[in-house]
């Protein structure tokens, strides 16, 4: 049965009912890492990303035959104002590539081992502009949020997740700013090809959106400052979390999306890994105020979920060398 909800605060029941990792399970992954025919802990983050595997597919052995990608794309109020260097235009275009192949995510994936679908919401139907009112209202969040969780296969091993929207890194930036604080220019960067006075603008209208709608409430937060893609995320995280299937995030403006989940409860992320580390200079900040590192770091800022697909190959790798190689025992190799 998919996740559904119908108040966003729902969400904040959810937390106390969701999976939790199998400590059992992490431990005898870890009891399994040390008896493998190298030093302990000599395939540094190899060794943590398969043991976080095993804790969520809760055995020993964990596995990826499927890896499901996402692609949530949306069109944003907010470029009303000019925040975008490219018309919206493109947000259907590049949609259009995504399922003719065509862009970096489709070959990514298909290098990787991963099922991409792509999920366009209401892109005719921009949301409102945040500085005038809310972004969404919160029938169309949780609508959005629902379109999310019901795309999640429930069968998948992991989940991969990513976003197409222009506009949206300006829509990153204020939900970093809003869930994290400090000041808009501390979260705003170039997305696709800002320039001084552009980044400038970026920062004024979110401190404008923020001064309009607060900060007190995360989920009140998503709604206003959000998009659809953004909730769509969030419903996809949530979906997954509750089958207790491991996440692979892509890098901004991704993160971004599920700051609100990590201010609601920082749990809530717990089954969640970053991909990689955006060259968008707010991702640093984010990741370390989500207390989250990052699997990769190849100077990146695309989005589509590039990131997330890339570092699937470092999570089959380290599953490879957990699952494949041969104990001390196994070898008849001394142990010390």
């Amino acid at each position: 049965m998919a996740l559904e909800i119908t108040t966003l605060s729902q969400i904040k029941d959810m937390v106390a009912t969701l999976p939790k990792p199998d400590g059992d399970a992490a431990e005898a992954a870890r009891a399994r890492q040390n008896q493998l025919t190298k030093p302990p802990g000599s395939l540094g983050k190899l060794e943590e990303i398969a043991v976080f595997m095993t804790s969520w597919q809760k055995t020993d052995r964990p596995k990826i035959d499927t890896a499901q990608a996402l692609v949530f794309a949306g069109n944003h109020g907010i470029c009303d104002r000019g925040v975008n260097p490219f018309p919206q235009a493109v947000t259907h275009q590049m949609v259009l590539n995504f399922e003719a192949g065509g862009a970096a995510i489709n070959q990514l994936c298909r290098a990787n081992g991963a099922d991409l679908t792509v999920v366009p919401l209401d892109l005719d139907t921009p949301t409102q502009d945040f500085t005038k009112a809310p972004a969404m209202t919160e029938a169309e969040t949780c609508a959005a949020f629902n379109t999310g969780a019901a795309a999640v296969d429930t069968d998948a091993d992991i989940l991969l997740l990513g976003e197409m929207g222009i506009g949206n890194s300006t829509i990153a930036a204020a939900l970093a700013c809003a869930s994290f604080g400090g000041e808009p220019r501390d979260w705003v960067g170039a997305g696709t090809g800002s320039d001084a006075d552009g980044m400038a603008l970026k920062a004024q209208v979110i401190g404008e959106g923020i001064a309009r709608h607060g900060t007190d409430d995360p989920l009140h937060v998503l709604a206003a400052l959000g998009g659809r893609e953004q909730a769509a995320i969030c419903g996809a995280v949530l979906a997954a979390r509750a089958a207790s299937i491991p996440v692979l995030l892509d890098g901004y403006i991704c993160t971004a999306a599920v700051a609100p989940l990590v201010a609601t409860s920082p749990s809530l992320l717990d089954h969640c890994l970053v991909g990689h580390a955006s060259a968008e200079p707010g991702h640093a900040r984010l990741t370390l105020a989500m207390d989250k590192q990052p699997v990769l770091d190849f100077a990146m800022r695309l989005g589509e979920g590039t990131g997330a697909a890339l570092a699937l190959g470092i999570v089959r790798s380290a599953l490879a060398c957990h699952n494949g190689m041969a104990t001390f025992a196994e070898a008849g190799v001394a142990d010390g």
